[in-house]
């Protein structure tokens, strides 16, 4: 969450940001608040320190005088615990309308209500392929190949539910080994995270465990959900943590199972795989000094890119609109691939993204650093990265290796894992 000592001096601005990011937030009534409860905590404090001036006079008045005193001190006791309990709810009100105010954004960000406006930065080493024949999408593919079966998902569990069959679930093994030899190459620590974690540490990553719009899944008579994203349980690892600024930066990666409700979604982008309500993902996080995070964003961008690009699937970078930010980020970079079987002619469909948070998880999760030799400590900024989700690689990889007799080619990064240079018709 943003500084309340900022918000407080930068009204003007903290509503403009709402506004460019299209959340509506009552910012004059926090301000209201906050004057009112410097004024109680004062008060408090004065009447504490009244309470133990009469304390110390107790001690050294008269016996006829202490009774009266005393009588004096527990009225005070009682205004300082009623000041300070008016303190208390001013608090939580002002908390309450904290939480929901969206980080700052950056200056470059562009300005739009939703993806719409979403601006293009770059393209991958590879050019979306001409087909001389009509592509198929990735649902017809995994029927005829009996690569995926949705009706079976949806018979043990629900629409939204699948199993993965025969050369798909090596393609996805694949796919995973892949990745996390590069970010283990590049001095990321691998994790499996757990697939559940409590609402405050979901509340604390910028996740509305309750809210009406939430895509949580909740476990009954619990305080804990199931994670969406291994962001949640990576970023909760160090709360309420002091991390010594030497060990920073800490770049880690979570395999996770990946759960979400998708409430509301529909049309023709939510076919097959692409939007589900279960799915594995391998997830990059980094806890960072705040000078160097808007570097280890472009890093993760990077790493992003050469994972596609060494997969053969072509992509483009988008810098994301405020609208489609999402709370705690401050810049977010989308790689969309390339999808032959989506529409007509084909498109692009987001497949990974990251974020950086600057210090909005670190203050809402209370993660800090401290300087060798100096006082204090200071939040440290955070980051998140989608290294794969692997069900939307699944995508891309049957949709763009397919071939005219049905078959798939397997890309040659994935076959050592594999097995295989082809998946073909049964």
């Amino acid at each position: 969450m943003l500084d309340r000592k900022f918000i407080v001096e930068n009204v003007s601005l903290v509503k403009q940001n709402c506004a460019h990011r299209g959340v509506t937030v009552d910012i004059d009534r926090l301000v209201e608040l906050e004057t009112q409860r410097r004024a109680a905590d004062q008060q408090t404090q004065e009447l504490n320190r009244s309470a133990n001036e009469f304390a110390q006079k107790i001690g050294k008045a008269k016996p006829e005088e202490r009774d009266a005193l005393k009588e004096q001190a527990r009225a005070l006791r009682a205004q300082k615990d009623q000041s300070q309990a008016a303190c208390d709810e001013l608090e939580q009100q002002i908390l309450a309308i904290q939480l929901t105010i969206p980080n700052l954004s950056h200056p470059q960000a562009p300005i739009g209500s939703d993806d719409k406006a979403n601006l293009e930065l770059r393209r991958g080493e590879h050019a979306p392929r001409k087909f001389d024949f009509k592509p198929l999408d990735h649902v017809e593919l995994g029927e005829k190949l009996d690569l995926i079966d949705f009706e079976g998902g949806a018979r043990t569990t629900g629409h939204g539910f699948y199993f993965l069959k025969n050369e798909a679930v090596l393609l996805e093994l694949a796919l995973q080994r892949f990745v996390l030899g590069i970010l283990m190459s590049e001095g990321f620590t691998p994790t499996i995270t757990p697939d559940l974690a409590r609402e405050e540490i979901l509340r604390g990553i910028g996740f509305n465990p309750r809210g009406p719009e939430t895509q949580v899944y909740i476990v009954e008579n619990t305080d804990l959900c199931l994670v969406g994203t291994a962001e949640i349980t990576l970023g909760g690892l160090y709360s309420g943590m002091v991390i010594d600024d030497e060990q920073l930066p800490i770049k880690l990666c979570g395999i996770s199972h990946c759960y979400r409700t998708e409430a509301g979604a529909a049309g023709r982008a939510t076919r097959g795989l692409y939007r589900v309500h279960q799915f594995t993902k391998v997830e990059m996080f980094a806890f960072t000094l705040p000078e160097e995070s808007e570097a280890m964003l472009e890093y993760f961008c990077g790493l992003e890119c050469r994972i596609f690009d060494e997969l053969g699937i072509p992509y483009r970078v988008v810098d994301t609109a405020t609208g489609d930010l999402g709370g705690p980020a401050y810049r977010k970079f989308d790689l969309e691939a390339w999808m032959p079987g989506r529409g007509a002619e084909g498109e692009y469909g987001e497949v990974t993204s990251t974020s950086n948070c600057t210090d909005y998880q670190a203050r809402r999760l209370n993660i800090r650093y401290k300087k060798k030799g100096e006082k204090g400590t200071h939040f440290a900024h955070t980051l998140n990265g989608t290294a794969i989700a692997l069900s939307r690689a699944m995508i891309t990889v049957l949709e763009n290796y397919q071939q005219a007799d049905g078959s798939i080619l397997v890309p040659a990064a994935l076959r050592p894992w594999v097995g295989l240079d082809v998946i073909g018709p049964r």
